[in-house]
């Protein structure tokens, strides 16, 4: 098998864990580090032991070694960068959101659909065993027809007013956050395990905190601080929002996401409810699942080769009681769409594609025009 030459974009937190996704498979090569300035640049490329630094994502797009670029920027940098990137004849790997409104991701996907490039966006949630094993238990109706279907995304990093981050301003973030931020990845695991498309929102979202304390100088991802050195500012992006949905098999469900929800670190759960059982799936602990029923007693289902079925053993690395987590989620979602760079079969079709990044920003500005007109929002076709 060759190796394929990356690049990433952006060392942030999220870029430091495809950094060490990319160097866990083994078949790819980390080549080149981008970051806004040479004097970065460089000092990023050294401390991670990269051969190439580009203080301008431009200059990489003409570096004809480079194949695949990791765009791990921030959110209102997305577009043109992915954009530039599929013009350029590159394959994209992108940060979610795909883009800031459903506008620009929709020219993306028909620009990606055009090139016949391979484009993924990090849902990653789909890539633990469990999602894959509770995947198949639906296909194969271990649960009978999907009644409805229970969500919750919270976090509490955001929880006191001086917590501040790039993502509460909409010129960065986007004009919804816990919604766009979180809620993005309940939406995409919800249609992805059950195979079914939501069609209708009503929404509620509440800014429970209207002002928070700035930060006079740069500030990261989780920052938490004191009042020193900050600006009073307004808040207009949402800390709370609940959803209720209409699934497009008649089928309903309902989920909450918050970021001010306090002892709540990475709280993602996922709950389906059929007409012969139920399963829950939480990410702090998700190397189970627990089956209920009606008449006779609950199941768990663990995170074992021998216990999984068939379609889960690709995200498998180690036996059982050799517990696997988020990063192994990370490096699950690059193994498949690196399959797909190098012409490999990708029977699972577990990496969410610009056409799926493109579907969530329809929902997502379904829910804001819920949110600010108190009514049912039908999801705009894909085109």
């Amino acid at each position: 098998m060759r190796k394929v030459k990356a690049a990433v974009i952006g060392t942030g937190f999220i870029g430091k864990a495809h950094v060490e996704a990319i160097r866990r498979m083994g078949h790819v090569e980390l080549a080149a580090i981008v970051l806004d300035g040479q004097e970065k640049a460089d000092a990023a490329a050294a401390s991670l032991h990269v051969p190439k630094a580009y203080g301008n994502y431009r200059d990489l797009l003409h570096d004809s070694e480079i194949e695949v670029i990791h765009n791990c920027t921030p959110n209102h940098m997305h577009f043109e960068i992915n954009k530039q990137a599929l013009l350029h004849g590159k394959h994209v790997l992108s940060e979610k959101p795909l883009t800031r409104t459903y506008e620009e991701s929709q020219e993306l996907y028909l620009l990606a659909r055009e090139k016949g490039l391979v484009t993924g966006v990090n849902f990653n949630y789909r890539q633990f065993p469990m999602i894959q094993h509770l995947r198949a238990m639906v296909q194969d109706n271990d649960l009978g027809d999907i009644r409805l279907v229970r969500g919750s995304y919270l976090q509490d990093w955001l929880f006191y007013d001086t917590d501040y981050n790039w993502r509460i301003e909409p010129e960065y973030g986007g004009k919804t956050r816990a919604i766009g931020d979180i809620g993005s990845h309940v939406f995409d695991l919800a249609q992805y395990v059950t195979g079914m498309r939501i069609v209708e929102v009503f929404a509620d979202t509440v800014t429970a905190i209207p002002k928070r304390y700035k930060p006079l100088h740069q500030w990261s991802t989780f920052h938490s601080g004191s009042k020193e050195e900050t600006e009073l500012v307004d808040i207009h992006t949402e800390d709370y929002g609940s959803v209720l949905v209409k699934f497009e098999n008649g089928g309903r469900g309902v989920f909450t996401v918050s970021q001010i929800s306090a002892g709540k670190k990475n709280a993602l759960e996922l709950h389906i409810d059929g007409s012969k059982a139920s399963v829950s799936w939480r990410q702090e602990e998700p190397n189970h699942l627990d089956v209920g029923f009606r008449d006779k007693p609950a199941e768990t289902v663990r995170r074992d080769p021998g216990c999984v079925k068939a379609a889960a053993l690709p995200y498998l690395h180690y036996p059982g009681g050799h517990e696997e987590g988020w990063p192994e989620s990370l490096k699950n979602m690059m193994l498949h769409f690196y399959d797909q760079v190098l012409g490999m079969d990708n029977r699972s079709q577990s990496v969410a594609s610009f056409e799926e990044g493109h579907n969530i920003m329809l929902i997502e500005e379904a829910i804001v025009k819920s949110a600010e007109t108190g009514s049912w929002q039908k999801i705009e076709a894909l085109y």
